[in-house]
């Protein structure tokens, strides 16, 4: 699953959160990605899918709570269509390519972005798919034109920028920005 730093010895994750201790400083062990393994027991039911977690180095060194989670985590990965579970495998490949400070900016972005009601957040995507085409000097104009600030509140506008502000490490096809509205 995916590699990062903690505490000093090489940590896994399985999504977004710790799991696995994927080998220990030293020992050269490769360290697999979740799209990786979830592609390896892809053809197995998912209680050998469980079964096979369980057997990842480290997993029975992890609190039982966090075992419960990657458990569930599974699960919900099986439940899921084909194309929602390959967003979501690429969206965490992609947050496993950055860097810590880029994963708190997303992480933070995304948490101005869901503080929104559901209307406004509808409302927020839209502009952000238009703005996300632009070059960056003409994005900057449309933010602060006067059309711009009387649709927007100063809140939403600075979600925008937030979130604009961490574009790139994006995928375009993110899940959680919902379609264009259709009225």
């Amino acid at each position: 699953m995916a590699s990062g730093q903690q505490g000093g010895a090489r940590r896994a994750e399985f999504g977004a959160r710790p799991a696995l201790a994927a080998g220990r400083p030293g020992q050269g062990q490769k360290q697999e990605h979740l799209a990786q393994w979830m592609d390896r027991h892809s053809n197995l039911p998912l209680a050998d899918q469980q079964r096979a977690l369980a057997n990842e180095p480290g997993f029975r060194d992890l609190p039982p709570q966090t075992q419960q989670a990657m458990r569930n985590r599974l699960t919900q990965l099986n439940n899921m269509p084909p194309d929602q579970r390959r967003r979501l495998l690429e969206h965490t490949e992609a947050m496993e390519r950055l860097t810590m400070p880029q994963r708190q900016q997303v992480r933070g972005a995304m948490q101005e972005y869901r503080a929104l009601p559901i209307d406004r957040r509808r409302m927020v995507a839209r502009a952000f798919r238009d703005l996300r085409e632009m070059p960056q000097p003409q994005r900057q104009a449309i933010l602060s034109s006067p059309g711009f600030r009387g649709q927007f509140s100063d809140q939403e506008r600075e979600t925008l920028s937030s979130l604009l502000a961490v574009e790139p490490y994006i995928p375009a096809q993110h899940p959680i920005y919902p379609p264009p509205y259709v009225k």
